[in-house]
């Protein structure tokens, strides 16, 4: 019999939640632990268990998120029209929601299933009960009702899209969202030398340009010690790079990255940018089996172009991919026209939502996910030769 089983804290977990043959990190006890210790204050994880008898065959992440309008839109505009736009977008999607997936990063970190031992219809059937029973429970417990529910970030290629009929049913439409990027690496590129020689001769002059205008800026991987003692200063380096997206669901907890480190250990990479020892930068990496993902960053504005640091970023992520043998580098879905310039290439993602308030049509939440998450327009760059 399946039947499935909804947990609230990572420590309540089955021994057998890690054992299940997935390779994804953002799926692990490990990682989810240090999330639940410093998530955002507006989102709160749910762990979902599907079971075979007694064999867990499959799993999920299920986040509660709380949106409201000084979460979703950071910086102001003196703009009526843009302001009244914001107000209508408020109104229509604040409140709680529920996210299948991790909504603080980029891609389908959200659902596993053993294949050998549950096909995928019979998988989503038990997560389309377990969303049911959460929308009851929140309602019961805080009295608050989830407006939106969505499952995030799908390439083309995954199998989910091939249960058209269990989204139709449910009424959970299919929407584009920005790319993703990602840099293949090739069997030829050994070395960081390798990678930079691939460039044909306008970007191989603009990775010299970038490297000699950062040519003060000491780089150093950062220990969990700098980190604890330091996170007041690299939440404020992230909290301007955040703050200046202007359309966000979320603000990191300050001790996020340090939560992170401790959970991880190596796995987890913090690097800092240092000019004449004090700390105007950093990036952060997610050591996924062969798979490297960036995570957040932060820098200082005011230097950022002087020692054009976030493409410096950029190359010094590709290098540490190329070095420590990843075959993939996930660079995320911003900036996609300097992360192409690095050789990143974008994979078209999906997601499905639907708005639980039937006055309200799908096609109006369509339009508000492309005008918070536009497509933008950008000839795509060839940087090899």
């Amino acid at each position: 019999m399946i039947h499935y089983k909804i947990y609230n804290s990572v420590n309540k977990l089955p021994n057998s939640w890690d054992a299940l043959s997935n390779n994804d990190i953002f799926l692990k006890t490990d990682f989810l632990e240090g999330l639940e210790l410093s998530s955002p204050n507006n989102i709160t994880s749910y762990y979902l268990g599907v079971f075979k008898a007694e064999r867990l065959v499959g799993i999920a992440i299920i986040q509660r998120v709380e949106m409201y309008l000084d979460d979703i839109f950071r910086k102001t505009s003196s703009s009526i029209i843009k302001q009244t736009a914001k107000q209508i977008v408020s109104k229509i999607i604040k409140g709680n929601a529920l996210i299948v997936g991790n909504l603080m990063h980029t891609g389908q970190h959200g659902i596993y299933f053993d294949i050998q031992h549950i096909s995928q219809k019979e998988y989503l059937k038990q997560l389309e009960k377990a969303l049911k029973d959460l929308t009851t429970e929140i309602k019961f417990k805080f009295n608050k009702k989830i407006r939106i529910i969505a499952f995030k970030d799908y390439f083309e290629t995954d199998t989910i899209h091939e249960d058209s009929e269990f989204f139709n049913t449910n009424n959970l439409y299919k929407v584009q969202v920005q790319p993703n990027m990602v840099l293949s690496i090739l069997d030829t590129w050994k070395t960081a030398e390798n990678y930079v020689s691939a460039f044909n001769k306008k970007y191989k002059r603009r990775y010299k340009t970038a490297r000699k205008k950062a040519s003060n800026i000491e780089c150093k991987a950062l220990s969990e010690d700098f980190i604890k003692n330091n996170s007041e200063a690299i939440f404020k380096l992230y909290e301007t790079v955040s703050d200046n997206a202007g359309v966000n669901s979320f603000k990191l907890h300050k001790s996020h990255f340090y939560n992170l480190k401790v959970s991880l250990g190596e796995k987890f990479k913090v690097f800092g940018f240092f000019l004449k020892e004090e700390l105007i930068g950093f990036y952060t990496l997610i050591l996924n089996n062969d798979v490297l993902e960036t995570y957040f960053l932060g820098y200082n504005k005011d230097l950022q172009q002087k020692y054009q640091m976030y493409l410096n970023m950029l190359f010094n992520m590709a290098f540490f991919g190329i070095e420590n043998n990843f075959k993939t580098i996930v660079y995320a879905r911003t900036a996609m026209e300097i992360k192409n310039s690095i050789g990143a290439k974008p994979n078209t993602m999906h997601v499905y939502l639907k708005h639980t308030n039937n006055f309200i049509a799908n096609t109006v939440l369509k339009c508000i996910v492309k005008y918070m998450n536009p497509i933008k327009k950008w000839e795509e760059r060839h940087p090899f030769r």
